[in-house]
């Protein structure tokens, strides 16, 4: 990996191209970017201006908005109008998934267009497996390049820059086909896109690889650094644990997977996901960046003094969450990579029991030990038909008990059925005020109202679980 020298606690951050994105630079010398997402209706100017503008004002420094459709990727003219009408100089990013037309209308009018690449061309996820010769294989690839071709050059005319971003919810088929659900099959649909962006000379372009699992999040942007440095490749990438959940859990997760990443020098912009109200992000991810010194410290220290199968971490904090974002940001990564397997937390501001509760939840956000119910849940953005918060809250409150069981909660199809194969049950948007249930990949009940089903969720999960109902 190319890296700036050491620093005196161990730092070094991996050098990277700039990609320019209207008013900011990513990469490079500049400062880590935090950002986030609206969760208004990208039609509803208003809406998307107000929170955007909460969300600036918490620190910021670019909004992503959904848009689903050629209407809501022309209205982002409108909501970039009401920003700088305002005197805001954001950058504005457009998400797009399911129709390669909608990004060429973005581009016109965002500084940046979020693409997928596990949707942009090809068809919606069956998990069917296919087989294809290296011939027809190479003819996929040749699709992709010629849908591509005209949106880099609307790209270019209008200086807009792109986000290839892979979730591993949202593999296409023929990559799984191919690569499995692995590492290296998400890592491949990213270079993909990237080798048709490199050969045509366009630079302003963000990577990022994202998954619920830490340890396949991890792993997969190692493994995408690697592979960019092979083909000499070094853009610049965006951290981010998707479907992180919310509260205490959501920000253990998300530290343990972004901030191992962080203290080996690898990101160059964040976003947390949490399934809250978008501006609350803001303070975590700075919380994050502000601690990479000192956490790839702690965490050398942690490595060294590994005993007996076990981290033990002392931490001065007298504020919970900074406890549980250092806690999580420095040993993230030793139980990623298994170096060990138990964790004591000592704090002189905080009782045995709070911190034995705090560990086992980085050991559960890193997949070693799992002492309570784990939830998959999106923040929510446009897209998003229901009550998010108020259902996890329900779904919580009658599955907390249920250790070990992996619940997803998602707004809508985007990632909802792929997230699943990590999920034992999913509860997954499919249209206004309709919901489909899940038994891991496999849809068991259809389309039916939002008013019951939570409560058909729970009959679901009881009929499997009766002894624990």
């Amino acid at each position: 990996m190319n890296s700036r020298p050491i620093d005196s606690c161990g730092y070094q951050r991996r050098i990277s191209t700039v990609a320019h994105v209207g008013t900011i630079d990513i990469g490079g010398d500049n400062p880590i970017r935090i950002q986030s997402m609206t969760t208004t209706n990208t039609n509803d100017t208003e809406a998307c201006v107000e929170q955007s503008q909460r969300i600036i004002e918490a620190g910021g420094e670019l909004v992503r908005l959904t848009t689903q459709g050629t209407r809501e990727a022309e209205n982002m003219k409108n909501i970039s109008a009401g920003l700088r009408k305002k005197g805001f100089t954001t950058p504005l990013v457009a998400d797009v998934h399911f129709n390669a037309n909608v990004a060429d209308v973005a581009a016109r009018y965002a500084e940046k267009v979020r693409i997928n690449p596990g949707n942009y061309v090809d068809p919606a996820r069956t998990f069917k497996h296919l087989e294809y010769t290296d011939e027809e294989y190479q003819a996929e690839l040749q699709k992709i390049d010629n849908r591509l071709m005209p949106f880099i050059n609307i790209c270019k005319e209008h200086h807009t820059a792109v986000r290839i971003g892979v979730n591993h919810g949202s593999l296409s088929d023929r990559i799984m086909s191919r690569y499995g659900d692995t590492p290296e099959g998400i890592v491949e649909s990213c270079m993909e896109f990237l080798r048709i962006f490199k050969r045509e000379g366009f630079d302003d372009v963000v990577i990022s690889i994202k998954a619920s699992n830490t340890v396949v999040m991890v792993k997969s942007v190692r493994l995408l650094v690697e592979a960019m440095d092979r083909e000499d490749m070094h853009y610049p990438l965006h951290l981010g644990v998707t479907e992180a959940g919310e509260g205490e859990d959501g920000r253990i997760k998300s530290a343990v997977g972004i901030g191992a990443l962080l203290t080996e020098g690898i990101g160059d912009t964040i976003r947390v996901s949490l399934s809250e109200e978008p501006e609350c992000e803001i303070p975590v991810a700075r919380k994050l960046v502000d601690s990479i010194e000192e956490c790839t410290r702690l965490r050398s220290e942690a490595e060294a003094s590994i005993k007996d199968d076990t981290v033990t971490l002392e931490l001065a904090e007298d504020d919970w969450e900074s406890l549980q974002l250092k806690a999580a940001m420095a040993v993230g990564a030793l139980f990623i990579d298994q170096k060990a397997h138990k964790l004591i937390i000592k704090s002189p501001f905080y009782s045995e029991e709070q911190c034995v509760e705090l560990a086992d939840g980085i050991l559960q956000a890193a997949r070693i030990k799992f002492t309570k119910t784990e939830y998959i849940s999106c923040p929510g953005c446009g897209r998003t038909l229901y009550n998010l918060q108020d259902t996890i809250a329900r779904i919580k409150a009658a599955t907390s008990h249920l250790v070990g069981l992996k619940i997803g909660i998602m707004g809508c199809i985007v990632n909802g059925p792929g997230e699943m194969a990590d999920a034992d049950y999913g509860y997954v948007g499919a249209g206004p005020g309709r919901i489909s249930l899940y038994r891991q990949k496999e849809c068991v009940v259809k389309n039916i109202p939002e008013s019951e089903a939570v409560d058909r969720l729970l009959e679901l999960i009881n009929r499997d679980y009766p002894s624990k109902a």
